[in-house]
């Protein structure tokens, strides 16, 4: 990046006003979005006519699940969409949206891709060759597929000796530990079912997938007993340590015994639970999915915990020496334990869960999936999913009736993803039995006019090796005299994740500094961005190297 580019981001984002900027040659307007917005943006809802005719289907068995992965598999930087099917196939559909317009996708049959009996997907670059592969989840059988570019895939289970097993998943994460060269992967598992898919009582047991010694391939599984019914797993750094431990969280309505759980991962270890004499605390929820996000700015993520009636925020009470949690969902205004609308006197039931800055104002926000299992009565039934805006004050306020995405049909998987990379971030929400909905925002114009709320960035990490998309790292961006820090992981959620541009809000300021904690524990330089851009930032590079949407090249 030029000198003189450099300095005028500094003066954009030192006095808060508008200015032109190159970076890479792509003019770039700052610093013109004026004071943050604590409102919320406005949505419109077009998924039959942005070509997306999918739905979750299925009796008792896809009661839970109905996840979507978010990521791009054409190197064009848009987010394409693979949503589960239950007892219908899986579909992927390639996003071909105009940036900015209206959303356009195109659906891409494919024997391998078109799965039956998928519960979720998670995407991930198994192999570190540039491509993303697919961990496909299911009823039986897991199938991680291999990316062959433009958006083709092959099965691989047999090429990396993964066993698929043949449990009930609905819960995956991944982590890479010390130089392995490839990811360890972890598949929650839910029921116990025998093999004419009947319950057998009890709750199966989830598995810890390591790579073989030789390198290449998998070892057999390793078994994480006992088992609790996992409906959402996430390998995190929540100790700051630079050791990524396993939080599951389970549904304790089919296990007398079921609770929490949190699982040490130290590479080249068994692992093991966390206990009593940990600082653990045992806690006994109905889990559905999970949510990490530092609220508190002191470095270490607390963790929002789905489920019914109400959910569970959580915080480290001891610091990072102990996993030592107590509960600020009360205090932060964020139990969302029923509906705002709707049947308000019935408790909720809630799914997918995830932190974003859906109005650009630096200030994270919360998204929380609604939906009855599937006509429980003493449960809302008419139960609509939540938009809990962040707060100065770090309470959340609801805003989903103001959003425009006000739904009555049993949601589960969701990700709020910008699908036409105009810095406004889109909601894809899975429902039960119902057809999948598309919100594209439009900030705080309309459907016809949309308009900008706040300044953004957009960032990817890239770095040599194994982990090219260097999972596990934290990316700290400060601006206007605050810092968000996010880590990226790969898991949690409801079934479904997402991997590609890491979004923030810029609020007013009109540049950012970014800077890189990478998995190996290398804290990077700063690296200045330009409010309204696209960046990917390599390991060891001091400056940041701009994208353009329409610009052509791989992100």
């Amino acid at each position: 990046m030029p000198a003189m580019s450099r300095r005028l981001i500094g003066i954009a984002a030192a006095a808060g006003t508008a200015a032109i900027v190159f970076v890479g040659g792509v003019a770039v307007l700052v610093g013109s979005a004026g004071p943050p917005s604590s409102a919320a943006p406005r949505f419109v809802e077009e998924a039959a006519a942005a070509g997306i005719e999918q739905v979750y289907d299925g009796d008792f068995e896809f009661f839970v699940g109905g996840g979507v992965a978010a990521f791009d598999c054409n190197d064009d930087g848009r987010p394409e969409l693979y949503l589960a099917g239950g007892a219908r196939p899986a579909g992927l559909y390639r996003n071909d949206s105009p940036t900015g317009g209206a959303l356009r996708f195109t659906p891409l049959p494919d024997p391998a891709t078109d799965l039956d009996a998928v519960t979720g997907a998670y995407p991930i670059d198994v192999d570190g060759d540039g491509r993303t592969d697919l961990a496909v989840l299911r009823l039986g059988e897991n199938v991680v597929l291999r990316g062959l570019g433009d958006c083709r895939f092959e099965r691989a289970n047999e090429a990396w000796s993964i066993d698929g097993g043949g449990e009930w998943t609905a819960a995956f994460s991944a982590t890479w530990e010390g130089s392995a060269a490839l990811p360890t992967l972890a598949f929650g598992n839910y029921l116990a079912l025998d093999d004419t898919g009947e319950w057998t009582g009890g709750c199966a047991e989830s598995r810890l997938v390591r790579p073989a010694p030789t390198g290449g391939t998998y070892a057999a599984p390793t078994v994480l007993t006992p088992g609790y019914c996992t409906l959402s797993i996430l390998f995190s750094d929540w100790s700051r340590t630079g050791r990524r431990d396993l939080r599951l969280t389970n549904d304790q309505h089919y296990s007398p015994d079921g609770h929490e759980q949190l699982w040490r991962i130290d590479p080249g270890e068994e692992p093991r639970p966390y206990t009593a004499d940990d600082g653990w605390r045992r806690m006994r929820i109905w889990g559905m999915g999970i949510a990490s996000q530092d609220l508190t700015g002191d470095g270490l993520p607390e963790v929002f915990l789905t489920s019914q009636g109400d959910n569970k925020l959580q915080s480290l009470v001891e610091g990072p020496s102990r996993p030592t949690y107590a509960d600020i969902a009360v205090d932060r205004g964020a139990t969302a334990h029923r509906p705002y609308t709707g049947d308000t006197s019935l408790p909720s039931t809630a799914w997918h869960a995830e932190f974003q800055d859906v109005n650009n104002d630096m200030l994270m926000d919360l998204f929380i999936a609604k939906g009855n299992v599937e006509a429980m009565p003493d449960y809302a039934a008419k139960d609509p999913s939540n938009l809990l805006l962040g707060r100065a004050d770090g309470t959340f306020v609801e805003g989903a009736e103001a959003a425009g995405i006000v739904s009555f049909a049993r949601a589960r998987g969701a990700a709020f993803v910008d699908l036409n990379l105009d810095g406004l971030l889109d909601l894809v929400v899975v429902n039960r039995r119902e057809p999948v909905a598309v919100w594209r925002s439009v900030g705080s114009g309309t459907r016809e006019a949309p308009a900008p709320m706040g300044n953004w960035i957009a960032i990817r990490l890239d770095q040599a090796g194994a982990n090219r998309d260097a999972v596990g790292a934290w990316v700290a961006v400060t601006a206007g005299g605050r810092t968000v820090e996010r880590e990226v992981t790969i898991g949690g959620g409801h079934a479904g994740g997402q991997l590609g541009w890491s979004h923030f809000g810029l609020a007013g300021a009109g540049a950012a500094e970014v800077r890189v904690t990478w998995p190996d524990g290398e804290v990077g330089p700063p690296v200045a961005v330009a409010a309204g851009s696209f960046a990917v930032i390599e390991h060891g590079a001091t400056e940041a190297r701009p994208w353009s949407p329409d610009g052509g090249g791989s992100p």
